[in-house]
């Protein structure tokens, strides 16, 4: 009899102390009600957004540069362009998200803070004229800009050249030399992060002024019969001359990828892989 009185009385202690310091039991009587456990919320912790990939493209406003803003602007890409005019006469919604700065690559002052933040580059820049001057917009002026964003750190430089169409090239000799200087400082300058985009006749709707000619309506037929003929283009002299068309979103699609994609190879791309490239599903 006196173990149970002892018994009772230490429980009796044990739930008074039980009871003094608050502590709380779950309760399985439905006629009782647990208060909830008491959470205290996590400190927030500000974390800097991602990095957001910034492209300057050289020649932003003409026929394939435009073509590259929309494409890289669709990638989710933070856009400029660098150009002798500035702001393209295009009235399209996605221009308005490009930014659109005036300069002259033979100008090296004229344009250098453009190159602020770029991540990579992509040059559209070429022209025709007397053998000098292409030399000088094919060549010098791409020259410069390869390497200014060298020196800027810009890490991936992307340059939109033209494939060898055997005796043409002797036609526009200072179109190709202008090219072939401006490709050597290239791979020299970038031997990692250098892609040179080979591409022949480029097709799709080109603005001239105010008109719109559909050059699809013959490169596309061209595309299709060339690309199946790629032994004719080894032949002798002609065969240059048999390589296929390529659509300019194809151009631009390969372009945004050779410079955004760190996996992407160096070196040369001729026609038939820019056309390979565009057929992949982008990364």
């Amino acid at each position: 009899m006196s173990r149970l009185i002892q018994a009772r009385f230490a429980l009796s202690r044990f739930s008074s102390v039980v009871s003094s310091r608050n502590v709380r039991f779950l309760s399985t009587e439905s006629n009782k009600t647990d208060e909830p456990f008491k959470v205290e919320e996590a400190e927030t912790v500000n974390m800097p957004p991602p990095p957001t990939e910034k492209l300057l493209v050289l020649g932003g406003n003409g026929f394939v540069g435009s073509h590259v803003c929309k494409e890289a602007l669709d990638r989710g890409l933070t856009v400029a362009s660098l150009s002798r005019t500035g702001r393209s006469s295009i009235q399209d919604s996605w221009a308005n998200r490009v930014i659109w700065n005036q300069g002259n690559l033979l100008s090296t002052d004229s344009w250098k803070d453009a190159l602020k933040g770029v991540t990579s580059v992509i040059s559209c820049v070429g022209g025709f004229g007397s053998n000098s001057h292409m030399y000088k917009i094919n060549g010098t002026a791409n020259i410069n800009a390869i390497r200014a964003a060298s020196e800027e750190g810009v890490k991936r430089f992307v340059y939109i050249s033209a494939a060898d169409f055997g005796i043409v090239n002797y036609v526009l000799q200072g179109y190709y030399e202008g090219k072939r200087a401006a490709e050597t400082e290239l791979l020299t300058r970038y031997p990692y992060g250098g892609i040179i985009l080979r591409p022949g006749f480029i097709y799709g709707t080109r603005r001239v002024g105010s008109m719109k000619l559909p050059l699809g309506v013959v490169g596309s037929p061209l595309e299709m019969i060339l690309q199946r003929a790629k032994p004719l283009s080894q032949l002798p002299i002609v065969g240059p001359l048999f390589t296929p068309p390529v659509n300019v979103t194809a151009v631009a699609k390969v372009a945004v990828r050779a410079a955004t994609d760190p996996v992407f190879p160096p070196g040369v791309i001729d026609v038939h892989g820019i056309l390979r490239y565009s057929q992949q599903r982008s990364v």
